[in-house]
């Protein structure tokens, strides 16, 4: 037997180790376990590399060592507002049909509900940006900033500038940010701003350029919480792109809330977890980062967070209950769309009980896999009745849903399934029905920038756009 054999007999008993440990020992979703055979046995070496880098299951692991009377205390504010939850009086009376909501964020994500806040909306880069700088001008006491993207442009140097304003002032100001996501970013920047006083750190920080073999799971969150009062939590990331200032995208329409009110401390809560993997400074639970708060709002919410770390994937899930619960209409604004059949089936569903399901997408593709992938699903949900919509004035990076003009979700989590299962991510559940009405006429607003896609000219797409559509769903759900 020759050497050459000797090799591709090594390499079948390699993938076959490995494709046992997909299917048997990981016990992971049906479909991506299919997607992680095909690239084990279609792409026999490279998959091995790819697999180990890409393929863990992080739920086996503990990200968050929580102190056992950090535990205590959570579980005891949870027993609490769960004893309570029955007999609570909202202050907008439509959420009490959605009480059952608030109970499955309550038990399944530990996500307490307030009704004290107010919301502000934002919807354009500049507004946003301007407006955080100022609070972050106003702040007394502490600056948390969290980022998937923070680039050292125009817009990352204005905000590390007035970070390092506040440091000189004795305001404590910390900085965590994705690794792979500013990966683009200089460490020379990030230095600049340690020297001025910034504290900065890095979630699951790469040990070698772009090597990490928790690669595949990345902190997607945007929270910033000025003085444990102000929290601000979307879709917005720091650079000049999300002004709008980047020729290949044009404007830039996103979605960002600020909250004021005692929902900032479950902001807070996520903030300082994620703090104490990233960094070597460990922060308690202090009174001075949740302040005593008398919220003069009247809006219900709860932060909502989930993981790759966890068993139950928390935002899907309040996602299809929302979808569940609406009698008229679901509008719907994603920049990725790669459901899984969960919530393939929860939006169908809905339209063909005669719920007007309405679906926004950008029309410029940021990633173009990801994009066909997205473009794959939408025959039937058009065949269902769902209208899908283009926007075609810029670029849609907005992550919202509004259901019935009642209740509605902002935050960093897309509607795909990497956002589901692979990233950490968290989302602001509103049950506040002035808030959601303010952006159901956004989304109406916002129609008058799309081009409906019809299911007449979706089949006459080319058969070029239709393999690599195919290509792409194949892999969708490792994407």
């Amino acid at each position: 037997m020759n050497s050459g054999a000797i090799v591709s007999i090594i390499i079948l008993i390699v993938n076959m180790l490995f494709a046992s440990t997909v299917i048997f020992l990981e016990r992971r979703n049906v479909a991506v376990t299919w997607a992680w055979l095909l690239v084990l046995f279609f792409f026999p070496v490279v998959g091995f590399v790819v697999y180990v880098f890409l393929g863990q299951n992080l739920k086996r692991r503990k990200v968050y060592r929580l102190t056992e009377e950090q535990v205590n205390m959570s579980r005891q504010l949870v027993d609490k507002q769960h004893a309570e939850l029955d007999t609570l009086r909202f202050h907008d009376p439509v959420t009490e049909q959605y009480r059952h909501l608030i109970r499955m964020n309550l038990l399944s994500g530990e996500s307490l509900y307030t009704q004290d806040n107010t919301v502000e909306i934002f919807t354009d880069g500049v507004r946003m940006f301007g407006d955080l700088l100022r609070m972050i001008e106003n702040a007394r006491h502490h600056i948390h900033i969290q980022f998937y993207i923070f680039r050292g442009d125009d817009l990352g140097r204005s905000i590390g500038q007035a970070l390092i304003r506040k440091a000189a002032e004795g305001v404590e100001v910390r900085l965590l940010v994705d690794h792979l996501g500013s990966i683009n970013t200089p460490g020379s920047f990030f230095d600049e701003l340690r020297k001025g006083g910034v504290k900065v750190a890095y979630f699951f920080p790469l040990k070698l350029p772009t090597l990490n073999l928790r690669l595949n799971y990345r902190n997607h969150r945007k929270l910033v919480i000025i003085d444990g009062r102000t929290g601000y939590i979307g879709g917005f990331n720091v650079g000049v792109e999300y002004l709008g200032l980047a020729p290949r995208f044009g404007y830039w329409r996103d979605t960002n809330l600020k909250i004021e009110g005692s929902a900032v401390h479950q902001m807070q809560a996520q903030f300082l977890m994620d703090w104490n993997v990233s960094a070597r400074e460990k922060i308690g639970l202090e009174p001075l980062y949740f302040p005593r708060i008398d919220g003069r709002g009247k809006a219900g919410i709860q932060i909502l967070s989930s993981g790759p770390n966890n068993s139950e994937e928390q935002i899907k899930n309040a996602y299809i209950k929302m979808i569940n619960s609406a009698t008229k209409r679901v509008y719907i604004q994603t920049p990725y769309f790669i459901p899984d059949e969960s919530m393939y089936d929860a939006l169908r569903i809905a339209a063909m009980s005669g719920v007007e399901v309405k679906l926004m997408m950008p029309g410029i593709p940021d990633h173009k896999l990801v994009y066909w992938a997205s473009i794959s699903y939408f025959e039937h949900m058009l065949e269902a009745g769902v209208s899908c919509y283009v926007y075609r004035k810029g670029f849609m990076h907005a992550k919202t849903i509004v259901v019935d003009g009642q209740i509605a979700s902002v935050g960093t989590a897309n509607m795909d399934i990497r956002s589901f299962r692979l990233n950490f991510e968290s989302n602001a559940i509103i049950y506040d029905s002035q808030a959601a009405s303010r952006l159901e006429r956004i989304f109406l607003e916002d129609l008058q920038h799309c081009d409906q896609l019809t299911l007449e000219e979706y089949k006459k797409r080319p058969m070029s756009s239709r393999f690599m559509e195919s290509i792409a769903r194949l892999l969708s759900p490792i994407l």
